[in-house]
């Protein structure tokens, strides 16, 4: 007989308190088996939902509202925490993005243990390869997730099957956390083939998040090398003009390394947080005063006005999101990040001209001028300045300050325990083992 390997998935399950309902950190709903290549690659779709799920909204909304791009204009005072930089551990955003990280980790984690012992019978090499890169890629980028919002966090790379069962596993360092992240990236990018997918992860997909991840880690030569074998493939360009790789519904651009592909049968909720009542959304992200300012500058923003409307009301709107129905990807890499990975990286390494040539690149396709700079630190706050246009609505900006220190500087608070968020309060009541963030308590 086959080997049959049984991958169980918990649903809705829950340890009751007297205060509120607490969930596992990465339990997980639905029930799946893999015996061969079709259901190995059915649970790889699981975790590809999972990973759709947390970047639809709650993963974005804390990117976005920590940063300086967009307002709030609803009536939750908890999502304003955000805004304000007064993130309390019972905010429901940050237990529900943890949560939805975990799911996600978790999935991939039952694919992985699987794979690596399923019988050579049951699947194919290739079959097992690409599925088993796809996962470890796909927690790789969840990792890096978690450690951007909250830092160290609990390493769990065996998958949960039982209410308890990873209950107990300390928060682990940061640094550990990032190494976490290279370990998954570094065999999913010898397993994976490199090939173009713009919606599913292959090598290049690995070697773009590399780039990003050396970039966070101020790996300046390895985080330029990764971002040119992007740069110098054909299969990506900057299409032109800016607009060209989000209008008339298209998808899978040559612009796209990846994006996350929705449908009729999975929409993006992510497109009712943007567009107005009159276009059937909630308009409750909108872009704030400077940022419209900026966009609506032909100096700085150029043909990325196109990122915003105005509706019956005339109010601005962001109008990246807006298919009907909402099947609008979220983006996740571009080329243009490629390119303002390696134009820092190389800033940083004092190659100021062909740093300035990389910023010029990307100014160049938004229809504005070039520049020139002669020192670094000139050539470093363009960048930055580059990077909070060209991403307006994408989850970059807030994570941009704090990993460059200046966070505090620009967003007006003094608090350094305030660059990390709080555990979620349900985490830390279900498991004691877990220690806060400095600097945060009930």
């Amino acid at each position: 007989m086959k080997n049959v390997i049984y991958i169980f998935f918990l649903f809705g399950l829950t340890a009751c308190t007297s205060f509120l309902e607490v969930e596992p950190k990465s339990s997980i709903s639905g029930e799946s088996v893999i015996v061969d290549e079709t259901s190995a690659k059915a649970a790889l779709n699981g975790a590809y939902s999972a990973l759709r799920d947390y970047y639809s909204v709650n993963y974005q909304s804390i990117a976005y509202l920590s940063g300086d791009n967009i307002e709030w204009t609803g009536s939750q005072s908890q999502v304003q925490e955000f805004i304000n930089h007064r993130v309390k551990p019972e905010n429901p955003t940050i237990s529900s993005t943890w949560s939805g990280i975990y799911k996600t980790i978790n999935r991939a984690n039952s694919i992985i243990k699987t794979l690596k012992t399923i019988s050579s019978e049951s699947i194919s090499t290739t079959v097992r390869n690409q599925v088993l890169g796809q996962a470890l890629a796909i927690r790789g980028l969840a990792y890096f997730d978690l450690v951007r919002v909250w830092g160290g966090v609990p390493i769990i790379t065996e998958p949960t099957d039982r209410v308890g069962q990873n209950v107990g596993i300390p928060r682990a360092t940061a640094e550990e956390t990032y190494l976490q992240v290279l370990s998954d990236l570094n065999e999913a990018e010898g397993l994976l083939p490199s090939t173009t997918d713009r919606f599913s992860i292959t090598k290049k997909t690995v070697q773009a998040l590399k780039a990003r991840y050396f970039l966070y880690r101020k790996e300046w030569q390895q985080a330029q090398a990764y971002a040119s074998l992007l740069i110098d493939d054909p299969e990506y360009e900057l299409v032109n003009p800016y607009y060209n790789f989000f209008v008339d519904n298209v998808v899978g651009t040559k612009e796209s390394v990846f994006e996350l592909f929705y449908s009729a049968n999975e929409l993006n909720p992510h497109r009712g947080q943007w567009q107005p009542q009159n276009n059937g959304g909630t308009r409750q992200w909108a872009p704030n005063a400077a940022l419209v300012t900026l966009l609506n500058d032909p100096t700085k923003g150029g043909a990325r006005s196109a990122l915003i409307a105005k509706d019956n009301q005339d109010r601005w709107y962001g109008n990246l999101y807006y298919r009907s129905p909402a099947t609008d990807p979220t983006y996740i890499v571009r080329i243009a990040e490629l390119f303002l990975i390696r134009a820092e990286a190389r800033a940083q390494l004092n190659q100021i001209e062909v740093a300035q040539q990389d910023l010029n690149r990307v100014r160049s396709r938004a229809q504005l001028q070039p520049l020139n700079f002669e020192s670094k630190e000139d050539l470093l706050i363009a960048i930055e300045e580059e990077r909070r246009l060209e991403f307006a609505l994408e989850a970059h900006r807030w994570f941009d300050l704090v990993r460059t220190g200046r966070a505090k500087s620009v967003l007006g608070f003094t608090e350094d325990y305030k660059l990390l968020l709080p555990i979620p309060y349900s985490q830390i009541l279900a498991d004691h083992v877990l220690k806060q963030n400095p600097g945060y308590s009930l």
